[in-house]
């Protein structure tokens, strides 16, 4: 199979990746299960890509259902680095408004119960997760917005629901209070995943809404969501594209190297089984 070096998530409303040429469609198995789909595998922009919908294409997936293990991991079995991830959000800010772009830099988690991590089983790693964001993805999703024009925010705080159902009133309040900026129901486990599948990720996040919270707005629909993500629609196919431009040909940053100080079990002690479970993640610290 070839190897490729960038992978596209699509959000609620981005089920296929506009421009994406000579394409065909790839299912990857993993011990984990199923990916949420196949893989559209292309050109963008000169370069190749594998564009995956998170929720499925036509949205038939749950944020508590979707299984991001096999997800990320399908991502590093074809050959992916980077991963730029696009996820519909709610303000908890008067200043983030809707139809405009955030690029956050940290998570805060509310869900319960999700599987966060590819460890377990016989063999234990922690890695860092102080900063759950490249800063190189960060910097070029940031700067796509700029030169296309795109109103974005950078920086902020990610809080990460369980859903489906959108916040209580009460709930809304507390993370204001706490400081946080958007609130949205999937990237928090695909960062993690990603940083201990030493992938690269960064996320553009597209306000749709203010949540329940806006005293001058009725309570957050579907309806609302999904009207908000149809004008923006255009806009983030265009930011993903740019971005894909602007990633440098080699990676510099850490997040290749995660993995480096993160393993705290033996290599001898480490079960065969589990071994070739997580072959293409410890594969070149362990034998």
């Amino acid at each position: 199979m070839e190897a490729i070096k960038l992978g596209v998530i699509g959000g609620s409303g981005l089920y296929a990746m506009e421009g994406l040429k000579d394409t065909k469609e790839v299912a990857v198995a993993t011990l984990f299960g199923k990916p949420s789909d196949k893989f559209f595998i292309g050109t963008l922009e000169g370069r190749r890509v594998a564009f995956l919908a998170r929720h499925g294409r036509g949205h038939r997936i749950l944020p508590s259902e979707l299984n991001f293990r096999a997800n990320i991991y399908a991502f590093k079995l074809l050959g992916v680095e980077r991963i730029l991830s696009v996820s519909a959000v709610g303000s908890l800010k008067e200043e983030w408004k809707p139809l405009q772009f955030l690029i956050p830099d940290q998570f805060f988690d509310r869900t319960r119960g999700r599987q966060s991590t590819f460890f377990g089983q016989g063999v234990v790693a922690h890695v860092s997760f102080a900063e759950p964001m490249c800063a190189t993805l960060m910097e070029v999703l940031a700067q796509a917005c700029q030169r296309l024009g795109v109103e974005v925010h950078r920086g902020g705080t990610y809080v990460c629901m369980e859903g489906p159902a959108f916040s209580t009133k009460a709930e809304s309040h507390t993370y204001r209070q706490l400081g946080f900026d958007v609130i949205g129901m999937t990237n928090l486990q695909e960062a993690k995943l990603a940083r201990e599948a030493e992938i690269c990720y960064a996320t553009v996040a597209m306000v749709t809404d203010y949540d329940c919270w806006h005293p001058g707005y009725a309570a957050v629909t579907g309806t609302e969501v999904v009207e908000n993500l149809r004008r923006n629609i255009a806009n983030v196919q265009k930011v993903i594209r740019e971005a894909v431009k602007l990633v440098p040909a080699e990676r510099t940053c850490k997040c290749g190297s995660a993995l480096a100080q993160a393993i705290v079990t033996p290599p001898e002690q480490i079960p065969a089984r589990t071994k070739k479970k997580l072959a293409a993640i410890l594969g070149k610290y362990v034998r």
